[in-house]
């Protein structure tokens, strides 16, 4: 049987998510919008309707509609080379039922036993739990806060076997919504490139960058590397459950058209028509600018908490996503808070719902103390939250 171990950020998300009243502050998609709401950011007035009813349900294009496919390329466009050509075409674009079944479908078609893999860390579970459950062996790559958690290559370096196959990287970082730079980035790929790794980034928060410069596609830089994305998290849209794995490596991308054949025939074809409705030209900068001006006028809220709590907390400050890691501790001795205990007292105590670092990205010890928030929620939601949390704390960390 395949070891699986708890994937920890989703159970405590099912667990608590779901509480009566709560203020979730701890959701990753940038707040949720209507299908009616996704028509009023198309700029064309005469554009065609959100999906088309007199459609047959059939399965549809295998791998994705080509106009879904064409938009999702156009996306790469956007920040790396606005004037030029995107580095993607729609052949490098396959098409899953989210991010997490591109990361999935990525892993299982090309890791296995007798592979090392190197993961950053702390990230998203999956990205290292799996590699294990598949007989692989798996090195933590940590970033650390006196680093702004921007990965230090000269460490990786120290990880790399004669077994390494692949390098996964997570760019926004979740939960600490660091960003790596355009130099840090071609460092990693000047190491995958010297040992001939497959260069996997999870850029699922791109391009929602509201804080720094947007660095490029691991697609622009290294043709041995695949990037999982989608409409969950920059876009506002994770009801349609549609994500995709895009790679200009050939090789690489027949493996994964060949393996997602076992786990999907298509997606939803209603969802593919409203995922190319919202990634269309005349819809996607508009939808976009939403999301990037809610995270920063969000962000702004969470800065001013922590200046005004700076006694109880800290942080690195966020550069890109919808996430933050803030670390609690007691007033007078300077101890980390129990961040477990801590998370489930302030959600009965005030419904404001935070999650756990050293039980959903660290081992029990690391990250003790620190929380992930997500703060790209409504903006009334986070105020309240905040104000709500901030008595918490004048009250309870002494």
């Amino acid at each position: 049987m395949v070891r699986i171990p708890a994937f920890e950020v989703e159970q405590w998300m099912d667990k608590y998510e779901t509480t009566p009243g709560v203020l979730n502050i701890s959701e990753t998609c940038a707040s949720s919008i209507t299908l009616e709401q996704l028509v009023q950011f198309n700029s064309q007035k005469d554009a065609a309707p959100l999906f088309d009813l007199s459609a047959r349900m059939t399965y549809g294009t295998i791998l994705g509609s080509e106009e879904l496919r064409q938009n999702i390329a156009d996306t790469y466009r956007d920040q790396d080379e606005p004037e030029a050509a995107s580095p993607v075409s729609p052949e490098d674009v396959i098409v899953t039922q989210g991010a997490i079944s591109a990361n999935y479908l990525a892993l299982y078609s090309l890791v296995g036993p007798g592979d090392h893999v190197v993961c950053v860390f702390p990230t998203y579970q999956q990205l290292y739990s799996v590699p294990e459950s598949l007989g692989a062996e798996v090195s933590l790559w940590k970033l650390r806060a006196e680093d702004s958690y921007v990965p230090d290559v000269s460490q990786l370096k120290t990880l790399i076997k004669s077994n390494t196959k692949m390098l996964i990287i997570n760019n926004p970082n979740n939960p600490t919504g660091a960003t790596i730079p355009l130099p840090v980035l071609s460092q990693i790929v000047s190491v995958a490139k010297a040992h001939d790794l497959i260069l996997f980034s999870d850029e699922v928060y791109r391009p929602l960058f509201h804080s720094s410069p947007a660095p490029p596609s691991v697609l622009s830089l290294y043709p041995k590397s695949l990037a999982t994305s989608s409409l969950s998290k920059a876009w506002a849209l994770a009801g349609i459950r549609v994500g995709w794995v895009a790679t200009r490596d050939g090789a690489l991308r027949a493996r994964l058209a060949s393996a997602r054949d076992y786990t999907t025939i298509s997606v939803s074809q209603v969802d593919d028509g409203v995922a190319r409705y919202a990634l269309s030209a005349p819809v996607r900068p508009s939808l976009l600018a939403r999301n990037v001006g809610l995270a920063r006028a969000n962000l702004e809220l969470l800065a001013r908490f922590v200046a005004d709590h700076a006694r109880t907390c800290d942080w690195v400050r966020p550069t890109a996503g919808t996430t933050a890691l803030v670390r609690f501790r007691h007033r007078e001795s300077g101890r980390p808070v129990d961040d477990v205990a801590f998370c489930e007292d302030v959600l009965r105590r005030t419904r404001v719902m935070l999650v756990p670092a050293s039980k959903c990205f660290g081992n029990g010890t690391e990250f003790r103390g620190c929380v992930r928030v997500g703060y790209v929620s409504e903006t009334e939601v986070l105020r309240e939250a905040l104000e709500s949390l901030g008595a918490y704390v004048a009250d309870n960390l002494a």
